[in-house]
């Protein structure tokens, strides 16, 4: 733990937000998010699940005006983008799983 050639001290911010091992468009996602993929994945397909919940609420309910189809339009959009980005955490971290 404390031998000399011991590279366990903090690097800083940059050594920090480097610290799982990655590379590419995976910089992206936090570190923090990227040793939880799995659960952070779930969590946003249940809150996707809850925007298409409330798009649909709002086509039905809403009436039959601009605002109630842009209201609309806006939950399902960012349901589906809530959607894409669990598809992506869950590639990355099947292909994850399957390096170990």
């Amino acid at each position: 733990m404390n031998a000399p050639n011991d590279n366990t001290a903090s690097q800083g911010l940059r050594g920090w937000w480097a610290s799982p091992p990655r590379s590419g468009m995976r910089l992206i996602i936090a570190p923090w998010e990227y040793r939880h993929l799995l659960g952070f994945a779930r969590v946003r397909i249940t809150s996707a699940f809850v925007l298409v919940c409330l798009g649909l609420v709002t086509l039905n309910v809403g009436g039959h005006d601009v605002k109630a189809y842009a209201w609309s339009l806006a939950f399902l959009a960012a349901a589906a983008a809530q959607f894409s980005w669990a598809y992506w955490e869950l590639t990355i971290a099947r292909s994850a799983a399957a390096k170990h």
